[in-house]
């Protein structure tokens, strides 16, 4: 496993993608160690890694979050966030996160949302006297909070893998996406009262009857999502079908901002990165086949016993290796290239699928804005142009917050289950 290892972070060094990196690994492993006959099965090896009709629903979800923002919709976002925060110091940082956290029900992704409200969020913050480091930072950890609700493809595919009840995994990470942006929010309202931040423009009469209604379909996506999910309405898949053509009606018909131009090239986006994440998916497969081969997952469970029999141990070991896991792979690839180690760990942890599935996924989103490498981070270091050096010290802070709200996740079952069991009720 060495050998793979060594191989893998290589190819990562010099340049090639983590997709073929997996791949290329793998492909190294078996002619050095003289098991080219198995290469036959390679090609079957990724096919059949991706043969599973409920990831039917990523490309779907893309596609949804990409029309919505093609629509304009971050825009919309960020002016209803606005309207309800309110005149307060340092209230644009707030609308910040609160933005983040409504946009969270239709990227569906880390990149995608640091991305869209970074677009908007840092330039105004840094125009109205914030520090450009501190406005990146603050969009960098708000960016987690996608991953963590519907329509989250880190929990859609934790759900393939593991075949948890993706509906439960949906309405487990409410609650701690929910407390994560309320603690945000503190951070910033304190900080502004420390420092002197500013205070937002006030929204105008004539623009707030309006603004509630246009963000209201943006609202209502992750509604009908586990709504229909949850009644039987419809499948998961069929709800990622049912979100982009809702998504293609919201901007057609009633902000009327999708122009054909614009679909094509949400269509055409979505097929580039669909086509990232099944190939991440595809050579993350034969990873598990080599695993497979040298009773990796095994093993590794057995040295974990050998520290401690403890499961509170056992998950803080484990927690620790995921956010390091997390600093160097983007989610998907490390959730693919995880599962058949943590699916052995799992039966010694005593805790529940759904809450050690949110547990995975924050624990990998936290890597994303964990310096020197998380990949949020430089996202928003080019939107801001500041340097990833300042805006890694000025994430620090929310990353603490960040592993409070794990540590919640992790220990307390309640924080998880507690929706899925009402439901269920």
């Amino acid at each position: 496993m060495t050998l793979y290892l060594i191989a893998f972070l290589g190819f990562m060094v010099i340049g090639i993608p983590v997709a073929f990196s997996l791949g290329l690994a793998s492909l190294t492993y078996l002619v050095i160690n003289d098991q080219t006959h198995l290469l036959i099965g390679f090609p079957q090896k990724m096919i059949a890694g991706i043969d599973n009709f409920v990831l039917l629903t990523i490309p779907f979800f893309i596609l949804a979050g990409n029309l919505m923002n093609s629509a304009d919709l971050t825009r919309q976002i960020v002016r209803f966030a606005q309207l309800l925060v309110g005149r307060v110091q340092g209230g644009l940082a707030a609308v910040n996160v609160v933005a983040s956290m409504m946009f969270s029900g239709v990227s569906g992704a880390a990149t995608a949302e640091a991305s869209a409200i970074g677009s908007v969020m840092i330039p105004s913050m840094r125009r109205d006297g914030y520090a450009p480091e501190y406005a990146a930072a603050l969009t960098a950890a708000g960016s987690i909070l996608g991953p963590l609700v519907p329509p989250s493809l880190s929990l859609i595919l934790y759900g393939v893998l593991t075949g948890t009840s993706i509906a439960d995994l949906f309405l487990a990470g409410i609650v701690p996406a929910f407390l994560l942006c309320g603690l945000l929010i503190v951070y910033v309202l304190v900080k502004a009262r420390r420092e002197g931040h500013p205070l937002p423009p006030e929204v105008s009469k004539e623009e707030r009857r309006g603004l509630a209604l246009k963000a209201l379909p943006a609202l209502l996506l992750p509604v009908i999502i586990v709504g229909g999910i949850r009644s039987g309405i419809f499948t998961p898949t069929e709800a990622a079908a049912v979100a982009a053509v809702y998504a293609l009606a919201v901007g057609t018909m009633l902000y009327r901002t999708l122009s054909l131009r614009k679909i094509l090239a949400a269509f055409y986006e979505t097929a580039t990165m669909t086509a990232g994440v099944m190939l991440i998916v595809a050579m993350a497969s034969m990873t598990s086949f080599i695993l497979g081969i040298e009773n990796i997952p095994q093993a590794i469970a057995a040295q974990l016993l050998q520290i401690s029999s403890s499961p509170w141990v056992l998950i803080l070991l484990l927690n620790g290796v995921l956010l390091v896991l997390g600093l160097f792979l983007e989610p998907l690839a490390a959730l693919v290239l995880a599962m058949p180690i943590l699916n052995e760990i799992f039966p010694l942890l005593h805790i529940d699928p759904v809450q050690f599935g949110i547990m995975v996924v924050l624990n990998l989103m936290i890597g994303m804005i964990t310096p020197p490498v998380g990949l949020c981070l430089f996202i928003v270091s080019a939107i801001g142009q500041v340097s990833l050096e300042k805006v890694a010290r000025a994430v620090l802070p929310m990353i603490g917050i960040c592993l409070i709200i794990l540590t919640l996740v992790a220990f307390v079952p309640f924080l998880t289950l507690a929706l899925p069991l009402f439901f269920k009720g």
